[in-house]
């Protein structure tokens, strides 16, 4: 077990701007942007759950997107605004703990829902007279619990790994906590060895999952190239994923690999973005997304707003 009680964290946003008169701009446009993530993920959410046409596997593991978002940000935003509110740098040892795991139970349980929702397109598409006795109440139940509980039961061990290793340094380098980072600050005579292989068996896990979605999608565009009612069933239900897929995996890919061999060259702010950009982009870009490409969720807002001018 850690002695250490407290982490610093030594590359902050308020390091990374050269004066202090900046941290209130930055309190505002991060915390309008944060109340933009709510907004957006929560009015889907409403959006789903209150409509019965929308009640189908799609839209609810949509719905399950949103909620995750919203389970990701929250283990960010609100210490990260508190701490420039107080001018703090500071974390306690348990909450660096706390929010490694949902950072990675996050970032794993979104990579999980899309590997759901790739194989419920492949029903849908390829497999459309097996659909609705496959897709039933209960398999979607299991398929939806199987892409949360196994990332938190996976970094809930992770983590606890991490925790019985004895820490030398209290520096962070980087704006928020990640196990990696934590691992880092081992004492030479730590035994790591159970966080390495963890880390491995963990990786090829979800590179599984990321081979999987890729083959499904390539599969759907061979198959839907041959029928053009297929081509508009594929536009209109698997093209919001397939942006939203490619939007995560850049973003994942671009962070883990700044992560493993960032430059120290780069300027604080821009190091501190990267770190973080998969709590920007996704959590605003995925709702929009949705909401703008899936027809039945377009034509529900495009209604609420009629009804609401007449």
């Amino acid at each position: 077990m850690s002695a250490v009680e407290e982490f610093w964290h030594h590359s902050s946003f308020q390091n990374g701007c050269n004066s202090a008169t900046l941290e209130i701009p930055l309190f505002s446009c991060t915390f309008l942007y944060y109340c933009l993530i709510l907004f957006f993920n929560i009015s889907l959410v409403l959006l789903i759950v209150l409509d019965a046409n929308l009640h189908e596997p799609m839209y609810i593991l949509l719905s399950s997107s949103c909620i995750n978002a919203l389970y990701g940000t929250t283990g960010f935003y609100p210490k990260f605004l508190s701490d420039l509110l107080l001018s703090s740098q500071t974390i306690s040892y348990e909450g660096c703990l706390l929010q490694a795991f949902i950072m990675y139970s996050f970032a794993s349980c979104d990579l999980s829902i899309l590997a759901v929702m790739a194989f419920d397109r492949y029903l849908a598409i390829c497999r459309p007279l097996h659909y609705h006795s496959f897709m039933t109440k209960r398999r979607l139940s299991q398929l939806v619990s199987f892409s949360w509980l196994t990332p938190l039961c996976i970094f809930t061990i992770n983590v606890l790994l991490t925790s019985r290793i004895k820490l030398c340094g209290i520096n962070i380098q980087r704006v928020l906590c990640l196990n990696w980072v934590i691992v880092k600050l081992a004492c030479p005579e730590a035994d790591t060895l159970s966080n390495n292989i963890s880390a491995y068996v963990i990786v090829v896990f979800y590179l599984s999952h990321s081979l999987f979605i890729i083959w499904t999608y390539i599969y759907l565009i061979k198959t839907c190239a041959r029928s053009s009612e297929d081509r508009v069933k594929f536009t209109q239900t698997c093209v919001p994923h397939l942006i939203s897929l490619i939007i995560f995996l850049t973003v994942m890919a671009f962070d883990s690999m700044y992560l493993r061999f960032g430059s120290r060259d780069l300027p604080q702010s821009l190091q501190n973005f990267i770190t973080i950009e998969f709590l920007i982009i996704p959590p605003v870009m995925n709702p929009l997304i949705y909401e703008f490409k899936l027809t039945k969720i377009r034509d529900r807002i495009l209604s609420l707003i009629y009804f609401k001018r007449k």
